[in-house]
Order: structure tokens, then sequence, then C-alpha cells
């Protein structure tokens, strides 16, 4: 049994391949997906998808890299489709210094975005939080190159009850125990097998068991070659895409790095999962 703690199954690049998609991860035998919307035009797509499989869990929010490009009435929208569908998560919502301070001007990512600043950043994954909180919603983050700006705000503000996902967790080992003291679980991505990602590997060494979750992100984050073990030809602007299927090889990686069989890391993800995510999450 698996289960994706986050992707993107709604992204317009996977959707020529979505109905292979669904039968390759049947197949395999995923049991849940959490697919996060990351600004208001993707909501109904998310939504949509929940209604069409009852494996997708839909989760809603505004991605740091989308925080400037809000509308005046997206907090209402929000707070909307979260009472509409009680089953749906928070997220994806955070904050992002690598867009503000090393991104290319040029990234393709980001090209047509208004890059809010750290402080607006801030102020909008403030009210998603306490939104999260007050609904009782469990919330998935987004950090990159701002773990200490993260910490001190989780330090200041109550976490939802049910706790939230940093999902692709690639903070420092040392801090792994204060967020978890916070709330938090780690989702571990397939990409950080790459050879070159051996301290976020040891990070994760270091995550509790029962705070451990596996997630694709896809269509980004691709797991190295050898490792891949379901495959999509690229977008048409040439961008390799990262297949659902390949949460295969993120198991497969965890249970190696924490030296468990793959059976015995389902089995306690399965519970983590269930216990953030609510009744009916697998």
């Amino acid at each position: 049994m698996y289960l994706d703690a986050h992707n993107h199954l709604h992204d317009a690049t996977l959707r020529p391949h979505l109905g292979r998609i669904a039968g390759q991860l049947a197949r395999l035998g995923l049991k849940a997906a959490i697919v996060n919307g990351t600004c208001e035009d993707d909501w109904p797509a998310v939504s949509r998808l929940a209604r069409q499989h009852p494996w997708v869990r839909p989760s809603y929010g505004v991605h740091p890299w989308d925080a400037g490009n809000r509308s005046p009435a997206w907090m209402g929208r929000l707070r909307q489709i979260l009472l509409e569908e009680p089953g749906a998560a928070v997220g994806e919502i955070g904050i992002d210094r690598w867009m503000t301070d090393a991104a290319r001007p040029d990234d393709a990512r980001l090209l047509g975005l208004r890059r809010a600043p750290l402080t607006e950043q801030i102020e909008v994954f403030l009210e998603q939080y306490a939104l999260a909180r007050e609904l009782d919603r469990p919330a998935t983050l987004h950090c990159l190159q701002a773990w200490g700006a993260l910490d001190d705000l989780l330090r200041s503000n109550p976490a939802p009850a049910r706790g939230f996902l940093i999902h692709a967790y690639s903070g420092p080992r040392e801090m792994v125990r204060s967020f978890a003291e916070q709330g938090a679980y780690f989702s571990f991505n397939g990409g950080f097998l790459d050879p070159r990602k051996e301290a976020i590997r040891d990070a994760f060494r270091s995550v509790p068991a029962d705070r451990l979750l596996v997630e694709t992100d896809a269509p980004a984050m691709l797991p190295p070659t050898p490792w891949r073990t379901h495959r999509l030809p690229p977008a048409p602007d040439g961008t390799a895409l990262n297949h659902p299927g390949n949460i295969e090889a993120a198991y497969a990686g965890l249970a190696a790095l924490r030296g468990l069989p793959v059976a015995d890391l389902a089995a306690q993800v399965a519970t983590n999962f269930k216990r953030l995510f609510g009744a009916g999450a697998g």
C-alpha cells in the first residue's frame, strides 16, 4: 500500500497522461494521494480530480510563489472551498527565500509572477495557518532557504491540532527535533536519492518514526534515473516530468535509508498518514 503525502496531479503538464497514470497507480496499489493546489486558479482542477478519483485527497492553499498574485478575495474563496469540502487540507503554504534572494530573474518557473517579499509571504502564510487551526485541518508547508524564519513563526503561532507536514524537508538535521516538537511531520521525496543529497538523507535518519511520510511532488522532483520505476514523456517545453508512480522509488529509497523492509515502512507511514490527514486517509 502506497500513500503519496504531496503531489500536484492537477498540473497541466500531467493532464494529457491522466488516464494512463490513474490506471498505473491503481495497479501499483496507491491508496491515497494529497493533491495540493497552489493558487486560486488551480483549486477547481484539484476539486474535479477529487470528485473523479476516490483516492485523491484535496488540499487548497496559496503557495509563497503565488502569494504576490492572489486576488483581493483570496481568503474568502479559500475559506469557502474548505467549508464545502470538509475532508480537504490546507496547502501548499509556506515561505521561500530562494525565490526572492537566489532565483534567477529569468527562471521559467517564476515567469509572470510578482515575487512577494518575505514579509508579505509571512502574512499570507500565517492567515492560512490560522485558518487550518480554526477549521481543524492539517496543513502542508513549503520552505526553501528560510528555516530559521519558519522555526520562529511556528514557535510563536499555535499549530493546527492535527499537526502539519513539512513537505520534501530539506532543512538541517539539527532542526528536526524542534520542528517535530511543534507538530511537524516530514515527507521524504524520491529526488533526495540523488547522490548529491546526502545531507538531506542524513536528516531523514533522525526523523522520529511516527513523523515519517513519503511523497513524489509530481510532476516535479524526479528521482535519479536508476530509481525511476515509472516514466512520462517530457512536457512540450522539454521539461522532464515526474510520474506519481515513482512513489514506489521513494518508499524503497527511504526504507533502505532507515534499514527497514519496505512493508514495515509502509505500515508505519500508513499509521502516520491517517493520524495527520484523518479518517478516510487510507
